[in-house]
């Protein structure tokens, strides 16, 4: 992707709209135990955001906050309004996984705090996102605290709204364009075979499903 370099900045409109936010972040979260291992992550990073009297407040059954699905929309609309940032933490590490973690954040005007094993910079705008995989636990807590403090500097995160939108497609679409693709001939220019299928599709899977050094 060619993303857009000289982003323009956001509207007073929206400005407005972020002062809202009071709380540090939110993760809604279903798995508990995960062969990413980020519970241990966030696990370190509350207790790296103490000092700066902020913190992750854990959504379903693996925190202490109550957000039902069914009422899905007030979720995300108190992610909104409340939260500077939004964890889109993976539960696996592979190449090409990402989930709808990343629009819950993109489209709740959060900024995602993303951890997982692809390359972001194919599918975020630079400068809207912070990765996980780039910090330990303490200095991300002190990121966000600087951010936190800096209105103008959280401003800078959302600057790719001014240029781009992210939209769920629905599931039949997706469903129909992959059997559309899978049945295209013109698509096939090589055959190609893997024997070693899981090293070609997820590089380093071996240190990324041991590495548990995070709150270890």
């Amino acid at each position: 992707m060619d993303w857009v370099k000289d982003m323009k900045e956001i509207d007073d409109t929206l400005k407005e709209k972020l002062k809202s936010k009071k709380k540090a972040a939110a993760w809604f979260v279903s798995h508990c135990i995960t062969r990413s291992k980020r519970e241990n992550y966030v696990k370190s990073l509350q207790k790296a955001l103490q000092p700066y009297e902020l913190t992750v407040d854990i959504y379903g059954r693996c925190g202490t906050f109550i957000c039902h699905w069914y009422e899905k929309d007030k979720c995300w609309a108190r992610v909104s309004s409340v939260y500077y940032f939004y964890l889109s933490f993976e539960n696996s590490f592979a190449e090409d996984y990402v989930t709808e973690k990343l629009l819950t954040a993109l489209n709740n005007d959060a900024v995602p705090i993303v951890l997982g094993g692809s390359n972001y910079t194919r599918f975020l705008p630079p400068g809207s996102y912070i990765d996980a995989r780039l910090h330990e636990p303490e200095s991300l807590a002190r990121v966000m605290a600087d951010i936190i403090a800096n209105p103008s500097k959280y401003h800078e995160f959302f600057r790719w709204r001014n240029h781009y939108k992210y939209s769920e497609p629905e599931q039949k679409e997706d469903v129909c364009n992959l059997c559309s693709a899978l049945n295209d001939e013109n698509m096939v220019t090589m055959e190609s075979t893997y024997p070693h299928f899981r090293s070609w599709w997820n590089p380093g899977w071996e240190e990324r499903c041991q590495d548990d050094s995070w709150g270890s």
